[in-house]
């Protein structure tokens, strides 16, 4: 089910070829069908969120309704599907996560091939996740922590929302990179996973940032390093882990997808509308009190990124050895 980097990039660059009809007969078509934005997650979650977002900024601009709706389970694969099944008409966009760059390697069996089935049509932006303690661990800095888990291998216990989530995986990053062993225990959802890190039942978590955020704020958690490769405009004080271990970036990405044969005029459009809706303050405010930062750029752009994202994961699933449950 893998494809070689060269050739996804190839197919992200040409995936959407324009069928035998005129740009006019393609746009007044498009321009007159609803648009359905999937969701491979529940409602309320940060996907939905995001995607609720964007989609009267779309509707607006696009003069057309655009709906947005939720097919969960698999983590995230039932919705990934239902876009691959659809029409490639754009009529049936996926908001695309970084797990779904987790799944095509954490799961050998899936009815689809992500990187060849789903054509990128623009990005949205990047959360960091934040490294998180309970502030009764001894650790105060990273430093301090690795140096802790190292004189006690096995014995630091690293919650996550579940295997192979991407607060899991940015946490077996943080063990591969800083040479560390941590029991990894993984919860169904960040709320129980919070729950035992605040009575101090765990240790660390690798967690979301918007679900942390008001936890440390009020000094519940104590913050040791966010996971993106730049400090955070909302926690600018916390340090990341690549002040520490060079080169270390991990975290929560959006996008859009859309179905491999959707016209490039329609993924044109579409891209343009997103990257326009990322500039405009209203929505610029909105996506920012996630903690997200706005990624403005080309379909082959989050193409790239969707490459870069399969590739690195994929080598983190292989040398830590997850399986999906």
């Amino acid at each position: 089910m893998k494809l070689p980097r060269r050739r996804f990039l190839h197919l992200a660059a040409g995936a959407a070829a324009l069928p035998a009809m005129s740009r006019t007969a393609w746009a007044q078509a498009y321009s007159t069908r609803p648009v359905r934005i999937i969701v491979g997650y529940p409602p309320g979650g940060p996907t939905d969120i995001v995607a609720r977002i964007i989609s009267p900024w779309l509707a607006e601009r696009l003069g057309q309704s655009v709906i947005v709706e939720n097919k969960p389970g698999a983590t995230g694969n039932i919705g990934t599907e239902a876009v691959v099944r659809a029409a490639p008409d754009g009529a049936t966009l996926l908001l695309v996560t970084a797990a779904d760059t987790i799944n095509a390697t954490l799961y050998d069996k899936l009815n689809f091939n992500f990187i060849r089935d789903i054509a990128p049509v623009a990005s949205i932006m990047r959360v960091p996740n934040v490294m998180v303690v309970n502030p009764t661990f001894q650790a105060k800095s990273v430093p301090e922590f690795m140096a802790y888990a190292k004189a006690n291998p096995g014995r630091v216990n690293m919650a996550s929302t579940g295997v192979g989530s991407s607060i899991h995986v940015s946490g077996e990053l943080f063990k591969i990179m800083a040479g560390i062993n941590m029991l990894h225990v993984p919860y169904r959802g960040s709320a129980p996973a919070l729950t035992d890190l605040l009575a101090g039942q765990v240790d660390v978590m690798f967690d979301a940032m918007p679900s942390s955020l008001q936890h440390i704020k009020a000094d519940r958690l104590r913050a040791l390093a966010v996971t993106s490769a730049n400090r955070s405009e909302i926690l600018a004080d916390i340090p990341t882990i690549g002040e520490f271990l060079p080169g270390y970036d991990a975290g929560a990405w959006w996008g859009v997808g859309a179905a491999k044969g959707t016209p490039t005029e329609i993924i044109g459009q579409l891209n343009r509308e997103i990257n326009s809706g990322l500039t405009d303050l209203k929505v610029k405010t909105k996506l920012a009190e996630l903690g997200g930062t706005m990624i403005v750029g080309s379909p082959s752009d989050f193409g790239k990124l969707i490459a870069n994202e399969t590739e690195k994961w994929g080598k983190v699933i292989r040398t830590a050895n997850i399986k999906a449950e």
